[in-house]
């Protein structure tokens, strides 16, 4: 029981900040958020954030596969942000699954700087969608995607947190 009320702690303060985030930039029209990078292990974050939605692909049978590679995983990051990076990019992996979610997340370094690798086997994107996507409000338009919840502003989130942690993606 106190497993899952951390969850639902945790759960709770990352939507709460989530939601402040997606209303400044959707509301606003602002490109700015205000980050609070220091230095994190980046495996352990990642490990965090696997276990938050180890229940979710439970519930669809699927499988998830950690292999956290990466040996130097200090990165300057803001935790916060770059868990709703993670999160949104997990749960389009798993929305976009035909069935049962495959989800492989794999770290490691190269060239002085660490990668992180997510792969699944979802129903996968053109090549338009794939130019489309980070763009704020884009929704693919083929096949039965509308089936699956969502504003658009996920990945334009994702893509703008990355990039103010001098990151790419």
């Amino acid at each position: 029981i106190r497993y899952f009320t951390g969850i639902i702690k945790d759960e709770n303060f990352r939507m709460n900040k989530q939601v402040e985030n997606i209303l400044q930039l959707s509301l606003f029209g602002k490109h700015e958020i205000e980050l609070n990078p220091q230095n994190c292990h980046l495996n352990e974050i990642i490990q965090k954030a696997t276990e938050h939605i180890q229940l979710q692909i439970d519930e669809k049978k699927g499988k998830l596969t950690c292999n956290l590679k990466a040996l130097n995983d200090i990165v300057k990051i803001d935790e916060v942000h770059f868990l709703n990076v993670l999160f949104n990019l997990f749960d389009n992996a798993i929305k976009y699954s035909k069935e049962n979610p495959i989800l492989e997340i794999l770290t490691l370094n190269k060239d002085n700087t660490i990668q992180v690798l997510i792969t699944d086997h979802g129903i996968g994107m053109n090549q338009g969608t794939v130019k489309k996507i980070f763009k704020k409000f884009y929704r693919a338009e083929t096949g039965n995607i509308h089936s699956v919840k969502g504003f658009g502003l996920g990945l334009s989130y994702v893509k703008l947190v990355i990039e103010k942690l001098h990151g790419t993606i």
